[in-house]
């Protein structure tokens, strides 16, 4: 990992769905479980964020646990060994984000990115995006690979393969790549 996909991570560790550096033990609390709401999907997943004027470009790899909806869920990003590095979980207008520096309340997932990346991503549409269709809380438009919906071009034709791609023109451009667990495989 580079000097900045380092950079990145220890910020998000700081403020958000806090992706820290490999070995950062969760010492503090661990979230109360929640009834399984769907079962977990896992993989592994790469984000790339283009410079802009003020910020330089992000990158980074992770691996991740997720479950839910749009409306309610939970996401868990791990190290490459394994530790579980920040929880976020979500339902009916608040989010919250458990990593080692604490718990932290926000109104909705688009908030945690936010202020993350500076750049609003759509993680409430994410567990739709993996499972290959668009969220159906928005409109979408069928492209040849997959759909367009929230300013994204989302490919799901590589989807049975266990890859989904999303990806966003608009400055600075973002590319999210998802490599999932196929069962079996």
């Amino acid at each position: 990992m580079n000097a900045t996909g380092r950079r990145w991570l220890s910020r998000l560790g700081v403020r958000l769905i806090a992706w820290t550096l490999a070995g950062t033990l969760m010492a503090c609390a661990t979230p109360q479980q929640r009834p399984s709401i769907n079962p977990w999907t896992t993989g592994r997943l790469s984000l790339r964020v283009g410079a802009s004027a003020d910020k330089p470009s992000l990158g980074v790899n992770a691996a991740f646990e997720l479950r839910g909806n749009g409306e309610e869920g939970e996401l868990r990003l791990l190290s490459p060994l394994g530790t579980r590095v920040a929880t976020a979980t979500w339902a009916a207008g608040r989010a919250t984000l458990y990593t080692a520096d604490g718990e932290r309340a926000f109104n909705n997932l688009e908030d945690i990115a936010r202020e993350a990346l500076g750049e609003p991503l759509p993680l409430a549409a994410l567990p739709d995006w993996l499972a290959g269709r668009p969220w159906p809380r928005q409109p979408f438009r069928s492209i040849a690979n997959g759909f367009e919906q929230l300013g994204w071009q989302v490919s799901t034709h590589e989807r049975a393969e266990g890859r989904v791609e999303a990806t966003r023109e608009s400055p600075p451009a973002v590319q999210l790549r998802v490599r999932l667990d196929l069962p079996g495989a």
